[in-house]
């Protein structure tokens, strides 16, 4: 059969564009390759009425509302896009589409750090937000890898008393952040960071190329972004800057989630790096949307083209 839309990525945006399609009685098939970034967390939060639920749940409960109003899942990743939207999948199925919706998500790249990736999104963080109210009152540092540490540092201040920032790679302070940590009493630690101090498998300390170790329960980073792009023809990320610091790459969209490529829109992280669970939900909503509404936009040009030609007298008029 040929589907109205095939979603491809299972996650919040994924998931909640595919519901907004079913209840509008498309058929839909969702494509997800089972790696949702948020694996790591123990619990999603700012989420509505389910702050706290593991990620897992959450999109457990996903997957089965999609299941109820009859969209179809499967477990796989897409190889390949023709044109006329010929979906290729690496179990060797091959699945057609009137429209796509790309909700793939991105891949957080960490600094280049023995030991943080074991410990990502534990005990190694980067977003106040998702995680900050859970290390209130720790000992924070955060790894100075780009233009934005004073800016993390001040964030999580705000949770705790002990916040530290280690320059290890990151460029010079301007004056007036140097003024605005010291304000803070946030310390400053020179020298670059050679790994991590973990003891009965919780983070106890930052330790320096130096020798010297500095205790700290919780380690914030900024990951580079980088958008999972799946092989749509022509559908491209660019990259995602603050200021002159390039933070990522995201999929560009306009209203509604539409990518440059017709036929083809896109929602979550794939096309805004900052978008958190709920977020992308509601990204996701709002392309089903759209997507529907083209979808139909569609089909009334067909009936009247097909009016037209049954109808002699109507075309006549």
């Amino acid at each position: 059969m040929s589907y109205d839309v095939i979603v491809i990525g299972g996650g919040a945006a994924g998931l909640a564009g595919a519901t907004a399609l079913l209840r509008s009685r498309r058929s839909v098939l969702v494509v997800d390759g089972g790696e949702p970034r948020n694996a790591p967390a123990h619990g999603v939060h700012n989420f509505l009425t389910r702050d706290g639920t593991p990620p897992g749940e959450l999109l457990a409960a996903g997957r089965e509302e999609v299941v109820g109003y009859g969209g179809e899942l499967v477990r796989g990743s897409v190889v390949g896009v023709e044109p006329g939207f010929r979906v290729h999948l690496d179990d060797g199925r091959t699945e057609t589409a009137r429209r796509l919706l790309v909700a793939t998500g991105l891949v957080d790249e960490l600094p280049d750090v023995p030991g943080l990736a074991q410990r990502w999104g534990r005990d190694v963080l980067h977003c106040p937000y998702c995680h900050g109210w859970e290390v209130r009152d720790q000992a924070v540092g955060v790894l100075a890898t780009g233009p934005m540490a004073a800016h993390q540092a001040m964030l999580f201040r705000q949770l705790t008393g002990d916040v530290t920032v280690f320059l290890h790679t990151g460029p010079d302070l301007p004056a007036e952040q140097w003024e605005q940590l010291a304000a803070l009493d946030i310390a400053v630690v020179d020298g670059e960071v050679a790994g991590l101090e973990v003891v009965d498998d919780r983070l106890a300390g930052v330790r320096l190329v130096s020798g010297r170790t500095v205790a700290r329960e919780v380690l914030v980073v900024a990951p580079r972004f980088t958008a999972r792009v799946p092989p749509v023809p022509g559908l491209v990320a660019e990259e995602v800057r603050m200021g002159d610091h390039v933070v990522g790459s995201a999929v560009p969209v306009g209203p509604g989630g539409a990518t440059a490529v017709p036929g083809v829109w896109a929602a979550g992280n794939v096309a805004d790096v900052q978008a958190q669970v709920i977020g992308s939900a509601a990204a996701g909503l709002m392309a089903g949307a759209a997507i529907n509404m083209d979808l139909i936009a569609e089909e009334a040009r067909r009936a009247v083209d097909a009016r037209g030609r049954l109808s002699p007298a109507a075309s006549a008029r």
